[in-house]
């Protein structure tokens, strides 16, 4: 009777166990880091560090150009990193192929370069990473996660960043401009139209309920979009004229620029030194709500590591405290404010949500960055929502120059992955 009682309890142990590990597989995967010492972490084309991660393969798993992963670690003593890779599906839940299906090298291997940091306050190891290395091959298209952990200790993920790989398999025409349908406002939102079709001598069908296609918008993750079908024409498929494909527009990215410490750059109210901290005050930010709009180039989101006055940014730049304020007579009651963009990783979690501090009536938030250059917004999430807006803080402008990334993908029934047949990046129209 005790061995049956065993026996049942290792059972549903077991059951427990693969239903933990299939709740965790069937979560969304998303850049984060793991450790609050990890900072300024990029992936992007090699010597494009604002450029959206793709990789583009042909039908030999030819990579058109690598990509450079790029971090720092805020310790002077270089730790024994590895990196491996993680194929999704399209909606970022993990799919369950094999290694050898996807990748054709080892899915295992060290980060092979690191510097420490050179007459900085605050010490830090710089550490680089080029992907795939030059034997490594890519045989599968769609979406990848790349997470970075301690050789000694194989669960200890201390980042991850999300890429793609993108086959040339599909013909795309998009725009995004003024919305021209029943739905959005023409003064205050985009309409994103897409249409697409199996290239010429390509196996891909043309048939609509193989295909996914998603939009976002800079590089939020909060508000993409699944374009419903809206059937055929002379192109091929259509994905036009469905509430979906309205966006808000936003306002023009927020900017500051700290690559110079010993004077005061755009948006910089001023510089201080306490011990080995340096702290930045920038201007107050203002609700735009109810401004004008007026143009100018920002990054959409974008940050850059850059220094004035040395020489190599990667580990002569040091860390600041930016202090972020937004005056407000009262908080708002009804959700919560966040500063997106690159320097959060897009992410709307604590990490970036700014705090109503009732002694300046103002919110505020306190980060630590790089030098450099950086952008962003001011999103308001309502209590219960998953998908902030911009016209609480930021207000609606149609002319705003947003980018917009355009991913297809393509599933046959019996097939165990979403392959990423095409991917796009437009910029809105002005007019």
């Amino acid at each position: 009777m005790k061995l049956i009682h065993l026996h049942i309890q290792k059972i549903l142990a077991t059951a427990l166990l693969l239903l933990t590990f299939s709740a965790i597989n069937a979560q969304p995967l998303t850049d984060s880091t793991w450790s609050s010492n990890v900072k300024s972490v990029y992936l992007a084309p090699l010597g494009n560090e604002l450029a959206t991660p793709i990789i583009r393969i042909d039908n030999y798993g030819n990579v058109s150009s690598p990509l450079l992963l790029r971090f720092d670690i805020l310790d002077p003593q270089p730790q024994h990193l590895r990196y491996r890779f993680r194929h999704c599906n399209a909606d970022w839940t993990a799919d369950d192929l094999d290694v050898s299906e996807f990748f054709t090298t080892s899915n295992d291997a060290p980060i092979g370069g690191y510097q420490s940091s050179f007459t900085t306050l605050i010490e830090y190891t710089n550490y680089y990473q080029q992907l795939p290395e030059q034997y490594g091959q890519f045989l599968a298209s769609g979406n990848y996660i790349l997470e970075v952990y301690h050789a000694d200790h194989q669960d200890s993920i201390i980042l991850s960043r999300r890429f793609y790989v993108t086959e040339d398999a599909v013909d795309m025409n998009a725009m995004a401009g003024k919305p021209s349908g029943p739905y959005g406002n023409i003064y205050q939102d985009q309409e994103v139209s897409v249409e697409i079709s199996p290239k010429k001598g390509s196996s891909l069908p043309l048939q609509a309920d193989y295909y996914h296609v998603v939009v976002q918008q800079n590089g939020r993750n909060d508000s993409k979009r699944v374009l419903p079908f809206n059937g055929y024409n002379s192109f091929g498929m259509d994905y036009s004229m469905h509430k979906e494909n309205v966006f808000p527009a936003g306002n023009h990215f927020r900017y500051f620029d700290l690559s110079n410490l010993r004077a005061t750059m755009y948006h910089v109210q001023r510089i201080e030194q306490i011990g080995t901290d340096i702290l930045a005050f920038l201007q107050p930010d203002e609700d735009r709500s109810r401004k004008p709009y007026s143009q100018y180039n920002s990054l959409n989101g974008g940050m850059k590591t850059n220094i004035r006055d040395r020489n190599n940014p990667h580990i002569e730049a040091d860390y600041v405290w930016v202090i972020f304020s937004l005056p407000m007579q009262q908080p708002m009651l009804d959700g919560n404010v966040y500063i997106a963009g690159d320097l959060t990783q897009w992410n709307l979690n604590d990490s970036c949500r700014m705090d109503w501090n009732p002694k300046y009536r103002a919110y505020t938030k306190r980060m630590l960055l790089k030098q450099g250059y950086y952008s962003y917004q001011l999103l308001f999430l309502p209590a219960g929502e998953k998908e902030a807006v911009t016209s609480r803080l930021e207000g609606d402008h149609f002319a705003m120059p947003n980018s917009y990334s355009i991913f297809v993908y393509f599933r046959m029934p019996g097939s165990r992955y979403d392959r990423l047949v095409s991917l796009s990046q437009i910029q809105a129209a002005s007019n």
